[in-house]
């Protein structure tokens, strides 16, 4: 398929940019463009694929009439007996009769085989595909914490499993003028108060000093619009029930970087001395307390 001139709008969360000369449906790479439909859209591709197929096929079979046994000449008897042989059901009423018959259900029974073991394979990687379930707080919030201006992302884990080995990153996006007058995106690296997590249970808060070495440093609410500042934040765990690896990402645009604010406590500990997580307050903020001190973090 040829790149189109128009330009293609692509969201991830907040996140949106454009971008021209790549096409969103590309025909030289099915296994992507499979793998990357909406369920819905996943079976109904299947399902016109599999329409195209038979009609194509049944059009073969109708331009010669006799060459299907025990069959009106008609459209509709190509069709269905079409649909029985990719299908390799056969069920003995209807079959071919000609050579030019046996030849044309011949390939259309070799295509019937690959186009099913194409879609089991296709199914089984969509649902085979692990989800992280990792909940992200709506905002991020700039608070104090210890005494230092700190940036704030909460993290939760949405599965009843555990998580181990929990790694997590936050890039920040600024817009920037070079001495020539070129505006561009540079992307800094947030060095994180603890980047990595060894057993994640419950939730997580990701922190970032806000000292003189922060890429943060000075800003305040206004001036995170003027520089269309946006965090990256990304995260990886390891499932042990899965086996595998997870991994998402969130981002939050200038808008939902609150200054000032600090997250409600989520985790409770019940009469029993357990720690309970309740993963509907993981955006849940407040105004800092007038004192400036941080409620203590609980993971």
């Amino acid at each position: 398929m040829r790149h189109r001139d128009e330009a293609v709008a692509i969201r991830i969360g907040a996140f949106e940019f454009t971008k021209t000369g790549a096409a969103r449906f590309d025909l030289r790479d099915p296994y992507h463009l499979a793998v990357t439909l909406r369920w819905p859209q996943f079976f109904l591709a299947l399902f016109l694929l599999d329409l195209l197929i038979n009609l194509a096929f049944a059009l073969l079979y109708w331009t010669q009439p006799g060459s299907i046994s025990n069959a009106v000449p008609s459209f509709t008897e190509a069709f269905f007996f079409s649909t029985e042989t990719l299908a390799t059901v056969g069920y003995g009423v209807m079959a071919p009769a000609t050579l030019y018959g046996h030849i044309v259900s011949s390939v259309e029974i070799l295509c019937g085989l690959t186009f099913t073991a194409l879609v089991t394979g296709l199914i089984f990687v969509r649902f085979s595909k692990p989800r992280a379930k990792f909940r992200f707080a709506d905002c991020a919030v700039v608070t104090l914490y210890n005494g230092t201006p700190t940036l704030m992302v909460r993290v939760g884990n949405g599965r009843l499993s555990l998580l181990f080995d929990a790694q997590a990153r936050i890039t920040s996006l600024l817009r920037e003028e070079s001495a020539e007058g070129h505006v561009l995106r540079r992307a800094h690296e947030l060095k994180l108060v603890r980047p990595r997590f060894p057993l994640f249970a419950l939730t997580w808060n990701l922190m970032h000093e806000i000292d003189e070495s922060s890429p943060l440093h000075g800003f305040t609410s206004e001036t995170l619009a003027e520089t269309d500042l946006r965090l990256l934040v990304f995260l990886e765990a390891r499932d042990h029930t899965l086996g595998a690896t997870v991994h998402d990402m969130h981002d939050y645009p200038p808008d939902r970087i609150l200054y000032g604010m600090r997250y409600q406590d989520a985790v409770t500990t019940d009469g029993q001395g357990r720690p309970n997580a309740d993963l509907n307050r993981i955006s849940a903020v407040e105004p800092d307390r007038p004192d400036g001190h941080a409620p203590a973090q609980v993971n």
